[in-house]
C-alpha cells in the first residue's frame, strides 16, 4: 500500500548478506567431470539446490554446465525470445568461477550446500568486476572496488555470482508515479506468467529470473515491499529477515532503519539454503552486534513437514478484502493451514494499522539522502551526492526521464535545507517503530498468545503501464518492514493464471520458525507452478 504521497509499498531496500564461514567436508565420492549442458533445453527442468548437489556427487552434472546452461537460458529466453529483461549484467568471470570450484569438488573440498550454485545479485549491490548502477544511467560505470559483505560471504559459500539483476530505478524511491520493473539502464522487466503484467518492485528482475529458471536462487532487497511483492506476484518463495541478519554493507541505501536484503528462490528450501549463506553478524552495519546472538548457521534445519502443528496463527483480515478471487486463494489457504495443525486465531487486530505511514515517509526521506551521499562518497562513484543526482537526471531527461519524474529525490534534497529536518526524523523513526512494531505487530503476537501473523501478500500482477504507473489494489507486508521484523511469502494459489502469495510474520529473529510454518505450508499447498510466458491474459 503506498504511503502518503508515495508508492513506497514496493520500495526495495538496499540488502546486504552474508554467507556462513565456508564448511569444508570431504566428497563422499570423487565425482567424473560432468559434459556440458550443450542446449538450454537441458536445463527445461527445474533443479533445486539439492538436486543440483545430488547430481554433482553422481558426477551427472559440473559447475561448468550448470553456468553455461543457464547463459544460454538467459540469451534465448531473457534477451531474445520472450525477452524478460530481467538479467542487467552477466559476470565475465562466472564460467571461471565454476571451473575452479568443480576443481575444488574434485579434490575433495565441498564448502557446503552451495557450493557450485550460480546466483544472481540485484543492481544494487556491490560485486566487484561489474557495475552496480541501482538502474541510473549515472551509475553506470560504476565498478566497485570490493564486494558487499553479503557477496564475500557468498563466495566463500561456494556461490557463483552469476550476474546483476534489474530493477525499479533507485528501487522506486525516485517519483510518485514510477512503473516497477523499469530502469533507464535496464529497461522494463516483464512477469514471467503473463508478459504484458509487472513483476512488482523493486526486488523484479531478481523475481523473474529464478521464477523462469535463469538462475537457481537470487538476492533481492526490501525497504516495504520489494522482496515480498515479487516474489509473491512470480510465484516465488521470498524472506526478508530481521534487520541486521543480513549485513546492509555495500549496498545502495534507502533507509538504514527498514533496508535489508534477503533470498527469492523457487522453494522454502533453497530460500532456507540461500539464508543461511548470507545470514552472519558484520561489525560495520548499525544491527550487526544485536544480530550476533541470533543468527544460525543452517536454517535448512528449520524444514520439517509439521512446522505447523500446534502453533497459534493469527489472521491479519484488515489486509484482506482488495479483490474477492485473492480472498477465495486466501481462505483456501486458512483452510490448509488447519490442515497442517495450525491453530487458526481469526480475526486478530492491529491496534495501529496503517498509522505509521507518515512516520515511515518522514524517515525514509531523511534516510535515503543521508545514507546515498555517504554511500556515493565512499564507492568513488561517478556522481558524489543526491544533489549531483538530481542535476545528472536533469541534463539527461530524455534517456532518464521519459515516463515519471524525480520528485522524491527533490523532496529529500529540499527537505535537507530546514534547519528542523533532523529534530523532525528522529521524532518520526522512534514513532514509526513504536506503531509498528511495539503497539502493532508485537502487541498482538503478545495479546493473543502467537506464534505468527498471517496476511495478504499482494494482489494479482497488474499491466504494466509507463503512463500512468503501477496499480496497487492492496497488500498486506508493510507492518514487519517499518517493524523491522521478519516476513516470508509462499507460493499459495493462482487468479486467471497469476500467483498469488501467503505473508507470515512474526517476532524479532524468528526466521526459523517462519521457514519451519512455510515449508509445511508449501509441502501441503504445492501451489507453485512453473511460468507460462503467457503473451497477455486471454479475454473471454
Amino acid at each position: 500500500m503506498p504511503l502518503p504521497d508515495v508508492p513506497v509499498r514496493h520500495v526495495l531496500v538496499l540488502g546486504f548478506a552474508l554467507a556462513a564461514t565456508a564448511c569444508v567436508t570431504p566428497a563422499v565420492q570423487t565425482p567424473t567431470p560432468a559434459a556440458p549442458i550443450e542446449d538450454h533445453a537441458a536445463l527445461a527442468e527445474e533443479l533445486s539446490i539439492a538436486e543440483i548437489q545430488a547430481l554433482k556427487r553422481r558426477g551427472e552434472l559440473s559447475a561448468q554446465a550448470l553456468v553455461e546452461g543457464f547463459l544460454q537460458r538467459i540469451e534465448q529466453i531473457d534477451r531474445t525470445g520472450p525477452s524478460l529483461n530481467s538479467v542487467i549484467e552477466l559476470n565475465p568471470a562466472a564460467s571461471e568461477e565454476a571451473a575452479r570450484l568443480d576443481a575444488e569438488r574434485q579434490a575433495g573440498r565441498v564448502r557446503g550446500p552451495m557450493h557450485g550454485v550460480p546466483v544472481l545479485l540485484k543492481d544494487n549491490i556491490d560485486a566487484a568486476g561489474m557495475a552496480n548502477s541501482a538502474g541510473s544511467l549515472a551509475l553506470a560505470g560504476h565498478i566497485p572496488a570490493e564486494d558487499a559483505f553479503l557477496v564475500t560471504r557468498l563466495r566463500e559459500a561456494g556461490a557463483i555470482v552469476l550476474g546483476k539483476a534489474n530493477l525499479s530505478e533507485w528501487a522506486n524511491f525516485r517519483s510518485t508515479r514510477s512503473t516497477s520493473g523499469w530502469s533507464s539502464r535496464g529497461g522494463q522487466t516483464r512477469n514471467p506468467y503473463v508478459l504484458d503484467r509487472n513483476p512488482c518492485g523493486s526486488s523484479s528482475g531478481s523475481a523473474t529470473a529464478v521464477a523462469a529458471h535463469l538462475a537457481t536462487v537470487s538476492v533481492g532487497t526490501e525497504t516495504d515491499g520489494s522482496i515480498m511483492c515479487p516474489a509473491a506476484v512470480t510465484g516465488l518463495v521470498g524472506i526478508k529477515p530481521t534487520l541486521g541478519l543480513v549485513s546492509r554493507q555495500g549496498i545502495i541505501p534507502i533507509a538504514i532503519s527498514q533496508d535489508t536484503a534477503g533470498p527469492m528462490a523457487r522453494s522454502v528450501a533453497d530460500a532456507a539454503a540461500l539464508l543461511g549463506a548470507m545470514a552472519g553478524a558484520d561489525p560495520r552495519d548499525p544491527e550487526g552486534e544485536v544480530a550476533a546472538p541470533h543468527i544460525e548457521a543452517d536454517y535448512t534445519v528449520h524444514l520439517r513437514a509439521d512446522g505447523l502443528a500446534g502453533l497459534r496463527i493469527g489472521i491479519v483480515r484488515e489486509t484482506f478484502g482488495f479483490h474477492p478471487d485473492v480472498d477465495a486463494v486466501l481462505e483456501s489457504a486458512l483452510e490448509t493451514l488447519q490442515a497442517a495443525g495450525a491453530v487458526l486465531v481469526d480475526p486478530v487486530e492491529i491496534a495501529t494499522h496503517e498509522q505509521y505511514r507518515d512516520a515511515e515517509y518522514a524517515v525514509l526521506l531523511y534516510e535515503f539522502r543521508e545514507g546515498l551521499n555517504a554511500y556515493l562518497a565512499a564507492s568513488d562513484a561517478p556522481v558524489s551526492t543526491l544533489a549531483e543526482l538530481i542535476a545528472f537526471n536533469e541534463a539527461h531527461a530524455d534517456a532518464v526521464m521519459p515516463w515519471f519524474g524525480q520528485e522524491i529525490f527533490e523532496l529529500a534534497e529540499t527537505l535537507a535545507e530546514q534547519p528542523e529536518h533532523r529534530e523532525n526524523y528522529l521524532q518520526a523513526r522512534e514513532t514509526a517503530r513504536r506503531l509498528a512494531r511495539v503497539e502493532g505487530l508485537d502487541a498482538a503476537l503478545a495479546t493473543h498468545e502467537l506464534d505468527a501473523l498471517v496476511t495478504a501478500a499482494v494482489g494479482p500482477a497488474w499491466p504494466t503501464d509507463p503512463v500512468n504507473g503501477d496499480h496497487f489494489l492492496g497488500a498486506g507486508y508493510s507492518l514487519a518492514a517499518v517493524a523491522g521484523t521478519p516476513s516470508l511469502t509462499v507460493p499459495a494459489g493462482h487468479v486467471h493464471g497469476l500467483p498469488v502469495g501467503l505473508v507470515f510474520m512474526g517476532p524479532a529473529w524468528s526466521e526459523g520458525r517462519l521457514i519451519a510454518m512455510a515449508y509445511a505450508f508449501e509441502q501441503r499447498r504445492q501451489a507453485r507452478q512453473p511460468p507460462p510466458l503467457s503473451p497477455t491474459l486471454p479475454v473471454p
